[in-house]
């Protein structure tokens, strides 16, 4: 199995890094801090180049607005030297679900587990 975990990595960004990244992160990476989801952020020493090592599915929802905004530069200091003060109205970050089982359902949905039972309808039947 791991002939092929390590083939998987050489082909595929999605199951992880990739052995170039893993590679260039090893050479080049500066470990700047992880997230409470455990994904791993790292720069390069001069600071220009900054990116995420995910913990599990390579998937960019499931950076926090916090970190999201050091990786795209908005601020230069990362979460871990700088906090974001947050409201207390803010509710936590959550990845989109789309997709998945716990994906946001409307009441009377299909994809709910259970259906509401409609009352207040009555099927036409012509006369």
């Amino acid at each position: 199995m791991g002939i092929l975990n390590t083939l998987l990595r050489a082909v595929t960004w999605w199951n992880g890094q990739t052995l170039n990244t893993q590679l260039f992160t090893w050479r080049k990476g500066v470990r700047v801090g992880e997230d409470e989801g455990g994904n791993i952020f790292y720069q390069t020493a001069d600071g220009k180049r900054r990116w995420v090592i995910f913990n599990g599915e390579a998937e960019a929802s499931r950076v926090s607005p916090d970190w999201h905004g050091w990786l795209h530069h908005t601020w230069d200091e990362p979460p871990t030297k700088a906090p974001i003060a947050h409201k207390t109205w803010e509710k936590p970050h959550q990845p989109n679900l789309t997709g998945t089982t716990m994906a946001y359902a409307p009441q009377g949905s299909l994809r709910r587990a259970e259906p509401k039972v409609r009352q207040d309808y009555e099927a036409w039947s012509p006369e």
